[in-house]
């Protein structure tokens, strides 16, 4: 099955990530950003994992020690805004990263990305932040969708996961809704049966105590699909779920089953165009740095990152929902879809099946099979976020 073998290699790369099997060699390390939040690149030629060895909380000095990994001699350079200097040297065979920062601040996140989209390396990430950064605002919602107050996610610390701090975000996305009724099947329409899928999927949640869950609607009202993508970045979002329901004419009502759509390519370049060739375009993306250059590389890693992470998901959310509904024959696809044009948000579009088959439309219209799908869903994010934490903490 295809989905077991994608979450079979997600499994044997995690398992070489952990064991370290074989020395890496450090090739090199940028830094950009301003005086409040910077990031930092480390360019491996293999994957490798990482351990905070500074003490927690926050400080004027951070340490990243890399086992297995080898530096061709000591490395230093000059920061950039909140990083004054950084070095490399290698201890116990051992490398480790040492930043000198211009005052306290914490290391927000830290994650590593494989070779892909044209790049040959691995890039170790960390993200250091004072938490003085002003925030961006952006359009407010119509008032009749729901948005909960932001959650802030406590620093990362290898004494805990994430969670152990701070509830996670996830946003809810019913799609259509209002005078946008989505696709029409014999007896119900989309907007009203994502609706109550997504009300299911949100007690669902919320049951856990893990989760702050946040509504794009939660009522039959026209959310535009901007609009969507803001409540999300405004709430600070770990992720981000929209519910839709798939549709074929005649010919193909038979054709049933769900999949799960992540951002293609030429979404994530639509995002940058639009980012940096646009005044008008709706998202606004504060990024460290003060040339185009630095925001532009900040930007391309930001949207590498969050796509593979949306992947990842994907994964993991259709072998979940492989227990409980049917699945499309290519069931992980990618579109340059709004909603999923978050750069900074992992985000997926299910399309819990097709309204126009007989079949799928009638279990779309069950309460008892909108919990299973509920139960599959929030499984698959309790799985997430539990293997983010684990490689984060690595």
């Amino acid at each position: 099955m295809v989905v077991a073998a994608g979450l079979a290699g997600l499994a044997l790369a995690g398992a070489a990530l952990a064991d370290g099997q074989g020395a890496a060699d450090l090739l090199k390390v940028r830094v950009g950003g301003d005086a409040h939040q910077a990031r930092v690149v480390i360019e491996l030629d293999r994957s490798a994992s990482g351990r905070l060895a500074s003490p927690a909380g926050a400080g004027k000095k951070v340490i990243l020690a890399l086992p297995h990994v080898e530096a061709a001699g000591d490395m230093a350079g000059q920061g950039e805004g909140l990083v004054r200097a950084w070095s490399v040297d290698t201890v116990g065979g051992s490398a480790r990263l040492k930043l000198e920062l211009t005052h306290d601040a914490v290391v927000k996140r830290r994650f590593l990305l494989p070779p892909g989209d044209g790049m040959t390396v691995y890039r170790y990430v960390l993200d250091v932040d004072d938490g003085a950064a002003p925030k961006v605002p952006v359009a407010a919602a119509p008032a009749a969708a729901t948005l909960q107050k932001a959650v802030d996610v406590a620093p990362l610390t290898p004494e805990a996961p994430p969670w152990v701090h701070a509830k996670k975000v996830v946003v809810v996305d019913a799609g259509h809704g209002g005078r946008d009724s989505g696709a029409l099947g014999s007896d119900s329409k989309e907007k009203d049966d994502t609706l109550a899928a997504a009300r299911a999927l949100r007690d669902r949640l919320e049951r856990t105590g893990r989760y702050t869950v946040v509504m794009t609607r939660d009522t039959d009202a026209y959310i535009p699909l901007e609009t969507r993508v803001q409540i999300a970045r405004r709430a600070n979002a770990d992720l981000f779920i929209s519910l839709h329901a798939d549709s074929m004419g005649v010919v193909g009502a038979a054709t049933r089953g769900a999949s799960v759509y992540t951002l293609s390519d030429r979404g994530a370049d639509r995002t940058a165009k639009g980012v940096f060739e646009r005044s008008d375009w709706f998202m606004n993306v504060d990024l460290p740095g003060q040339d185009s250059a630095t925001k532009r590389i900040l930007l391309d890693l930001t949207q590498r990152q969050n796509v593979n992470r949306s992947s990842t998901f994907a994964e993991i959310l259709l072998d979940r929902l492989s227990g409980v509904t049917d699945l499309l024959h290519r069931s992980h696809r990618d579109a340059n879809l709004m909603v999923l044009l978050a750069p900074d948000v992992p985000a997926v579009l299910l399309e819990m099946g097709f309204i126009t088959n007989p079949e799928d439309e009638r279990a779309m219209a069950s309460s008892q099979h909108r919990a299973r799908m509920a139960d599959a869903v929030a499984d698959a994010i309790d799985l997430y976020f539990a293997d983010e934490a684990r490689y984060a903490l690595r």
